[in-house]
């Protein structure tokens, strides 16, 4: 059954271990943060993505018997035997076990910047329920037994490479076993690489639709599941985020950076961007606001207008 580590962690009984560096260590670009095993059988297991702090962090959590819920930002899931939970923290979401009810699983938390690149792009095509093939959920389970039992704070870089091996099993098993999507998924890194390479000049999705070898009406449809808005949005986004950077250099002029950003007209580059960031690029330089503006921020721009992304210019 392939299943044989699940077995030991298992037989073992509940446990938990916590993995923490001590300060000042340099930071890891995968590393856990906590794993383990349990059995709940009261409605005391609640945990909500939005009150567990500011830090990054992942958990991936699977299901051997019994079930949970899970509600992700509007849709509410069960969380059955065989299926795995994989969440982002801090996030709009909320996992629990009901009174009365019974739920036994096994998890690995872990943060750094590649864990967070990984399990973010898994989210992307899969949604926060998965179904994995035996083999890798055993590969888990053994992932989850040697941290429990070799610690990480004493030995950061065998931590570290454990919970990355936890990462790819995941990836192979969701890009692996489904070619199409590890395809396309592979097309939008494609697209996104040549949308910073060129940001400078006009981006039509037609041309975007081309570099990734789909059609216009499928590749909209691939890449808005993909990065959570149309191309055009994410064209614009990714202006407006240079734009906040250059701004910050005394050497280039508004009408340089205009054009920097891929904006023929100065004037319409304004409008656009006080529309978003509540001040031209003047006064947003004179004010030093691109000292206060949040990297997620610029990268975001959540409050992008249609109209304005549907611009030929975009």
């Amino acid at each position: 059954m392939g299943n044989s580590m699940l077995k030991s962690l298992m037989a073992e009984g509940p446990v938990m271990r916590t993995v923490s560096l001590p300060r000042g260590r340099q930071s890891l670009h995968t590393m856990p943060t906590s794993t383990g095993y349990e059995i709940r059988n009261r409605g005391l297991y609640d945990w909500d993505g939005r009150k567990r702090g500011q830090t990054p962090f992942t958990v991936l959590q699977h299901t051997i018997s019994g079930a949970g819920n899970l509600r992700y930002e509007n849709r509410t899931y069960r969380v059955e035997a065989g299926k795995t939970l994989l969440v982002l923290v801090p996030h709009n979401h909320r996992y629990w076990l009901e009174e009365g009810g019974h739920w036994e699983f096994f998890w690995i938390s872990m943060n750094g910047e590649e864990a967070l690149r990984i399990h973010k792009a898994i989210l992307d095509v899969t949604g926060p329920i998965l179904t994995l093939q035996p083999g890798t959920v055993d590969h888990l389970a053994s992932c989850a037994h040697r941290l429990i039992h070799q610690g990480g704070a004493d030995r950061p870089g065998s931590a570290s490479a454990i919970a990355y091996e936890a990462a790819m099993a995941l990836y192979d098993d969701v890009f692996g076993a489904h070619p199409v999507i590890g395809q396309e998924y592979r097309a939008m890194q494609h697209v996104i690489t040549h949308i910073m390479d060129n940001l400078d000049r006009a981006l039509p999705v037609d041309e975007l639709a081309a570099v990734s070898g789909l059609s216009r009406a499928h590749f909209s449809r691939v890449f808005a599941a993909s990065e959570g808005m149309p191309p055009a949005e994410f064209v614009l986004s990714r202006r407006l985020q240079r734009a906040t950077k250059l701004l910050a250099r005394a050497d280039l002029s508004i009408k340089d950076i205009s054009a920097l950003c891929g904006f023929d007209d100065p004037n319409y580059f304004a409008k656009v961007f006080r529309r978003h960031f509540g001040a031209n690029p003047t006064e947003f330089r004179t004010t030093g606001m691109y000292a206060s503006i949040e990297p997620s921020a610029r990268t975001g721009a959540s409050r992008i207008d249609r109209d304005d992304a549907q611009n030929p210019q975009s």
